[in-house]
């Protein structure tokens, strides 16, 4: 009889399956290790991008407020007693600024026709614009895309009595009131009944004068078609006085000026020329050959400096060098007047009773003849011949001038690498002999606004500085 032997079982020969569950849980543990390694990695990398873009946004931001001091240098150094500051004189696009670059949106009101798809640089006069407080219904009725439900509630807005447009806002929910009383920003003109982002804003969603890519050309004309906001301002105001400081003659009433009249223009000129002059303003004791617009015995009573100019027989040659003596305003300051050397056409027609024709020409006349605007007296020289009743119109009050004494700089900033875009729109007043800023808007959140062009130089930029790291 065959004994068998108990055959031990040998332990090795489980081995090859527990090491390959060990192998499993190994590598899903690695696996796991690795996808939160990675995780975190991204993590950190995108944190480490927006740190670096927050870092970028801070410094444009610092950069802006450095060419915000820019502009009070080149206003304090450039815009003297109301001049406009060369814009050959600044810089005004890719200004370096620490590590970045600013540029300054400005608008070229003396292009007939302009490109619509890049913007201009520079600053902007708050001067070729009409004041919203102080501009008639009259004026404003012109104005692109105005309606009449919109003019009667602009001027029932800045109306201390108010007017029919007041039922309508406290039928609103929530409610609110009728202001009567001025304009203190223009975007209360989103509060006014009538008023619609389209019709403020139109085409320039993001108002720096340009079409850009992403906005809509509602008539698909190519062209850029503005909204209200382009045209209006609240900040023009000009001391009612001569460039030294010293009082002006008021021309508005001769009778009582003609001494300081006489010795204005005896002094510029001769007695001959100056006894001409005050004849044909129908000054006694002229002395000279009468006749002429204002000749007879009873003194002329212009309503603009514009007119006295016409009545007054001067050539205009010899008006530059005494205009800066005359006004037809009482008080210290004079507001709401329109420079006629940097409006746009659009401006100029409803200063001209809608005459477009007349305000196209006085920008071409403008053009051809930019030596030689130091006064009013130009706008005389375009119209007389063929415009003759847009002449009267524009003489019939105290609405141009050649003087600015506000002006926008439109700031926008990248930082480092082209990162961190940042817009802070400021209005500065000199009207008191120094920059002063009156007006502050942060426009970042309208979006880019710099033009293509703009963008291929900082991606370059971007290019260079990768290379570089």
């Amino acid at each position: 009889m065959t004994t068998r032997l108990p055959v031990a079982v040998d332990s090795v020969a489980g081995r090859p399956r527990q090491r390959g569950s060990v192998l499993v849980i190994v590598l899903w543990i690695a696996l796991g290790l690795v996808t939160i390694t990675l995780y975190f990695a991204n993590s950190m990398s995108s944190e480490l991008k927006a740190s670096d873009n927050r870092v970028c946004g801070l410094a444009a931001e610092e950069e802006i407020e450095g060419a915000a001091r820019y502009v009070s240098a080149v206003l304090l150094t450039l815009a003297t007693n109301g001049a406009i500051p060369d814009p050959t004189m600044y810089r005004s696009a890719e200004v370096p600024v620490g590590d970045g670059y600013v540029w300054l949106i400005g608008r070229d009101t003396n292009l007939v026709q302009r490109g619509p798809f890049q913007p201009y640089f520079g600053l902007v006069d708050e001067g070729s614009k009409l004041n919203l407080n102080t501009a008639s219904s009259n004026v404003l009725q012109w104005l692109p895309r105005m309606t009449a439900d919109l003019l009667e509630s602009m001027t029932d807005w800045r109306s201390t009595n108010g007017g029919a447009s007041e039922t309508y806002y406290a039928m609103l929910r929530p409610a609110y009131q009728c202001k009567c009383a001025p304009f203190e920003t223009l975007e209360e003109l989103r509060l006014v009944y009538g008023a619609d982002m389209f019709m403020l804003y139109g085409d320039d969603s993001n108002l720096n004068g340009a079409l850009d890519a992403g906005e809509i050309d509602d008539d698909q004309n190519g062209v850029l078609d503005p909204g209200l906001l382009e045209y209006l301002t609240l900040y023009t105001r000009e001391p009612n006085t001569r460039s030294d400081g010293s009082a002006r003659i008021n021309v508005a009433n001769l009778s009582s000026s003609t001494e300081q009249l006489r010795t204005l223009l005896e002094t510029n000129f001769n007695s001959g020329r100056a006894n001409e002059i005050m004849a044909r303003l129908g000054l006694a004791g002229g002395g000279g050959g009468g006749g002429g617009p204002g000749g007879g015995a009873t003194p002329a009573q212009p309503k603009s400096v514009l007119q006295f100019y016409r009545l007054s027989g001067m050539t205009a040659d010899e008006f530059a060098q005494v205009a800066d003596a005359f006004t037809v305003a009482s008080g210290s300051t004079v507001q709401g007047r329109v420079n006629v050397n940097t409006a746009s056409a659009a401006v100029l027609a409803c200063l001209l009773g809608g005459d477009t024709a007349a305000a196209q020409q006085m920008v071409a006349f403008r053009q051809g003849n930019s030596g030689n605007l130091t006064s009013v007296a130009w706008v005389a020289d375009a119209l007389s011949q063929s415009n003759s009743e847009a002449l009267t119109a524009l003489e019939g009050g105290d609405y141009i001038t050649t003087q600015s004494y506000q002006f926008t700089a439109d700031i926008a900033a990248v930082g480092p690498y082209g990162r961190g875009y940042r817009r802070v729109r400021f209005v500065f007043d000199l009207s008191d002999g120094t920059p002063r800023i009156v007006y502050r808007r942060d426009l970042s959140s309208l979006g880019w606004a710099l033009g293509s062009e703009a963008r291929h130089d900082l991606e370059q930029l971007q290019v260079a500085a990768n290379g570089i790291r």
